[in-house]
């Protein structure tokens, strides 16, 4: 069943909790750089991908319980590394960007510098080990080349499933060869391991620091939530959520069905980049996991934020 919208969409969110995570864990080393997100309901556990030079997940139990007030924190539990089929670590500058969980293993994004060495990449690991299991090649016109392909530090930022192993990744700008009108690019795994179009998304106005950061399939709706940031120097950010349907592979670029202003909701203003479905909480209301990205900046948090739709009694779906 796919996560509730608020009813009438115009009711917005309504923000349930909020909670900043240590900076460092057990181990003593920074802890940040929250890019993804996603949660298992049956072991209430959210899982946070850094986007740390050596890159890694870390994840949370208790967040059904911290919702409902019966804890004050979120217990951390031991950061798996990703490993490439040898056991090694990945390169410094992975920079994973996407999450989505399958049962035992995840799927993964990285955005890329448009060099072989740090190109984007979408890959599966073992969630025990956090060794490479696969890597699928991403399409000729998302590759480096002279005017074409994923933007430098503007690639794969968010991914999302339709059903299991049905996968839809967009990049957070256009691509290279692309005019702005020409909206964000989606890819979707679905049969089997070949990326394909699968239509575009006009997000509206991005400027450098500015665009789509993550993606949540409603497939039941034939539906998308994506989560834009935004920031202005010094320090101006911003956070919005837009629904759009789910693209047509030969369409035009979808415009939004509507957007809301999460710092409006009373999300704190920082880099919120994360993304997934909560817990259902004991009244019946269901949950969206936000998460944001500190840049291991000082001046900045990592938080993690629940929202819940605002409905009325007159709403049935």
């Amino acid at each position: 069943m796919d996560l509730p919208l608020p009813c009438p969409l115009e009711a917005g969110w309504e923000l349930v909790r909020t909670i900043a995570l240590p900076r460092t864990l057990a181990d003593g080393r920074p802890l940040g750089g929250f890019s993804a997100a996603a949660y298992q309901p049956k072991q209430d556990r959210l899982w946070l991908l850094s986007d740390a030079p050596i890159g890694h997940l870390v994840p949370w139990g208790g967040l059904a319980r911290w919702l409902e007030g019966q804890r004050d924190t979120l217990r951390p539990g031991r950061r798996l590394l990703l490993r490439g089929g040898d056991g090694e670590p990945l390169p410094e500058g992975f920079d994973g960007e996407g999450l989505v969980i399958e049962g035992r293993q995840a799927w993964i994004a990285s955005e890329g510098r448009r060099s072989q060495n740090r190109r984007a990449r979408l890959i599966r690991i073992d969630l025990a080990s956090g060794r490479l299991q696969q890597e699928l090649p991403l399409p000729q016109a998302w590759r480096a080349s002279p005017g074409q392909g994923l933007d430098s530090n503007k690639g794969p930022e968010s991914l999302t499933a339709l059903a299991p192993g049905d996968l839809l990744m967009a990049a957070e700008a256009p691509l290279l060869q692309h005019q702005a009108e020409d909206g964000i690019s989606l890819m979707r795994r679905a049969p089997g391991n070949v990326l394909r179009t699968a239509g575009a998304l006009n997000v509206g106005a991005a400027g450098r620091h500015d665009g789509l950061t993550e993606l949540l399939a409603l497939p039941t709706r034939q539906q998308l939530l994506g989560l834009r940031r935004g920031f202005a120097p010094p320090d101006q950010w911003t956070a919005r959520l837009q629904l759009f349907a789910l693209p047509d592979p030969q369409g035009p670029p979808l415009q939004p069905i509507i957007g809301w202003d999460l710092l409006e909701a009373g999300l704190p203003p920082d880099n919120w980049e994360a993304m997934a479905r909560g817990p259902v909480m004991s009244d019946g209301r269901q949950t969206l996991v936000l998460a944001s990205d500190d840049n291991f900046n000082p001046l900045q948090s990592s938080w993690v934020g629940v929202l819940s739709p605002r409905r009325t009694t007159a709403c049935t779906d």
